[in-house]
């Protein structure tokens, strides 16, 4: 039995031109459609570039198409809830970019809507997707480390450490804008996944680059109040506390690194690669008293195929997910529900940055 194609709408040509294009074109169930961009010519430039048949700069008219099933949304945040809304009201499949939403109320009536309409939703926590992260959770699944003792989670990265880089949207905090959605909101996901539920979190966000200069005003210097980096306190469920720092403006920093301390024993996830935010990953593990060895993944967790991007792959076991879910009709893990939580957690870290308090998670 020949399966049928899934007929693709790709909305955004940012990420969704490194990432989400390549992806679907590579999955044997998927097939782009169209491309959207709001300036016409660009979309027909792209369209051209990447063989799709067709371009638009009207998502109302896109998902009208009969042949588009599922359409996928990498634009900017602020942008992302009147989208996905045009998507889901079309009863058409989605698959949305973190940060979700602007709030958790947004992402909340999206997944209700999604629910209502018969539409499977899927966000892009990739980090679920990366053997070194299978292979990690399942230490955890295992009871390795035994009762927990900390958790430690640096992700420091150079992307916005240069002041030249221009002014956007992403220095602006109403548009969505700063490390804590475009980060953080990958760490509240894996964080849920691999350690459950968050009781109640402090969170303190900062600002080091005030101005960046504004490529369409001549370089004039433009604020910026959306945060560059984060320090953030959890108490989990459990009781075990997580320390969280985030920062996009460390030159030379460490990169991503999460560690587990317990009774029994420690793990340390890590990468050091600060070109590449999945390549690199490395997997060590201790039992109490002994000294750590790096773990060798095993091939059953490997990619089939890796690529020189390395958010491809894992972005490829994405779409596989949301295409079986399509195909079984029930909502895949992650949904849109782990999509409500991450966001939130940062919005509850807004609030506590605002008040200078601890606050509670009832989510």
């Amino acid at each position: 039995m020949v399966e049928s194609k899934i007929g693709i709408a790709i909305v955004g040509t940012g990420f969704g031109q490194k990432v989400h294009i390549p992806g679907f074109q590579a999955h044997h169930r998927t097939e782009i459609v169209t491309v959207y961009n709001p300036d016409l010519e660009k979309a027909q430039a792209i369209a051209s570039e990447h063989n799709i048949p067709h371009a638009s700069n009207n998502l109302d008219a896109i998902v009208q198409m009969p042949e588009v099933h599922g359409v996928s949304i990498s634009t900017p945040p602020f942008l992302h809830y009147d989208m996905a809304k045009t998507v889901l009201n079309a009863r058409k499949h989605l698959l949305l970019e973190k940060p979700m939403t602007l709030n958790a109320r947004e992402t909340q009536e999206l997944y209700d809507l999604a629910l209502q309409n018969n539409a499977i939703a899927i966000p892009d926590f990739e980090f679920r997707f990366v053997p070194p992260w299978q292979r990690f959770a399942e230490y955890l699944q295992q009871g390795f480390v035994g009762q927990k003792r900390l958790i430690k989670i640096d992700w420091l990265v150079v992307s916005r450490a240069n002041p030249d880089r221009p002014w956007n949207w992403y220095a602006q905090k109403d548009k969505g804008g700063g490390a804590l959605g475009a980060v953080a909101s990958h760490a509240f996901d894996y964080i849920n996944w691999l350690f459950g539920d968050v009781k109640r979190l402090c969170g303190s966000l900062s600002c080091a680059i005030p101005e960046r200069p504004d490529p369409s005003e001549g370089g004039k210097l433009k604020p910026v109040d959306a945060d560059d980096t984060c320090n953030i306190m959890l108490e989990l469920a459990d009781g075990t506390p997580c320390q969280i720092c985030i920062s996009s403006v460390t030159y030379q920093g460490r990169g991503h690194w999460v560690e587990v301390y317990g009774d029994q024993g420690t793990l340390v996830l890590g990468s050091d690669n600060l070109k590449d935010y999945v390549h690199g990953f490395r997997l060590w593990a201790a039992s109490a008293g002994e000294d750590l060895q790096e773990v060798e993944i095993p091939q059953r967790l490997a990619f089939p195929k890796v690529y020189s991007d390395g958010r491809i792959a894992p972005f490829i076991r994405v779409v596989d997910t949301w295409v079986n879910a399509i195909d079984a009709g029930q909502q895949p893990i992650p949904s849109l529900k782990e999509g409500v939580y991450s966001q939130l957690l940062m919005d509850l870290t807004h609030q506590s940055h605002e008040s200078g308090a601890w606050v509670n998670v009832n989510g």
